[in-house]
């Protein structure tokens, strides 16, 4: 498998990248339950959005530049992952370090737990930012990526429901 190395990325990529897609989501569950399944050996991957296979690649305690490896659907394509934040019980985000599929700048995800009466607001962020020559195509496919992504604060709810 080739790999190729994106650009690393702090928590200002939410806020400056090219394309963002925010999605917040009320669960009605604690946050701790969200948070121990984000945190678990499977994370999303028990959501059924999918993920073909989830591999933590550093040991616990997980933090600040743990890492881990992703199979997206089909096993279409493979991300390696370094996280950035970690807050323990309210969220984390990474970037995407490595992939195995050419046309990506930057991609990074953060996850923000957030209490909310008996419930939660778990809120999903995507910022991503396409080689120069993608950038025109992204824009106009964002409506159908937005509706793609929109998967996981789905999941989120059924998951949880």
């Amino acid at each position: 498998m080739s790999w190729h190395t994106l650009q690393p990325a702090d928590e200002s990529v939410f806020t400056t990248a090219p394309i963002v897609y925010r999605f917040p989501v009320r669960l009605a569950v604690p946050p701790e339950t969200v948070w121990e399944s984000l945190a678990s050996d499977r994370s999303m991957w028990d959501w059924g959005v999918g993920v073909k296979r989830l591999t933590w690649t550093s040991p616990r305690p997980f933090g600040v530049g743990t890492t881990r490896e992703v199979v997206l659907p089909l096993g279409t394509m493979t991300v390696r992952e370094k996280f950035i934040r970690w807050d323990e019980g309210k969220g984390y985000s990474f970037y995407v370090a490595e992939s195995n599929r050419p046309g990506i700048v930057c991609f990074a995800e953060d996850y923000v737990i957030e209490p909310d009466g008996d419930g939660c607001v778990f809120t999903w962020t995507i910022a991503l930012e396409p080689k120069p020559a993608l950038l025109p195509l992204m824009r106009v496919v964002g409506p159908v990526n937005k509706l793609a992504f929109g998967q996981v604060p789905r999941a989120a709810k059924k998951h949880f429901g």
